[in-house]
């Protein structure tokens, strides 16, 4: 028989550095899911993404077992990581804060494709560069 899904969660978790103390704690623990053994399991699954937050989705049973899917980081993320600046700029895309190329643009297109809602990296690049537009970053060719 299968097992029946009693909640399902997202978080959004720095890779590797999970811990059972506030958020996932206060979110899992309500939940009863072992936080020691989502802690570990999701640390072996990020470690090599170190320093990204990640989202995940866990999936709770009523048995208290779970299992959970990393998705890749939000983009937002990576387009601070690759522009190398600590926030988009207040005023959206009336005001330029950093500049990225199409190359970084493919790239980032290339490992957010599994989770957006594109069939191309071409399409993906799209999105990614509405959301640089929309963040004050310039694309350049």
């Amino acid at each position: 028989m299968a097992k029946e899904v009693v909640k399902k969660i997202k978080l959004a978790i720095q890779a590797g550095k999970a811990t059972a103390a506030p958020p996932v704690g206060t979110v899992l623990g309500p939940a009863g899911v072992n936080l020691q053994e989502f802690c570990t399991k999701y640390n072996e699954a990020t470690k090599d993404k170190m320093g990204d937050i990640v989202p995940v989705e866990i999936t709770v049973y009523d048995d208290r077992s779970f299992d959970f899917v990393v998705k890749t980081p939000p983009t937002a993320f990576l387009l601070k990581k690759y522009a190398k600046i600590s926030k988009g700029s207040a005023k959206g895309s009336a005001e330029q804060v950093a500049t990225l190329t199409k190359d970084q643009i493919r790239e980032i297109a290339e490992i957010k494709l599994p989770d957006l809602n594109a069939y191309s990296v071409e399409v993906a690049m799209k999105i990614v560069e509405g959301t640089a537009r929309n963040m004050g970053i310039k694309v350049s060719e």
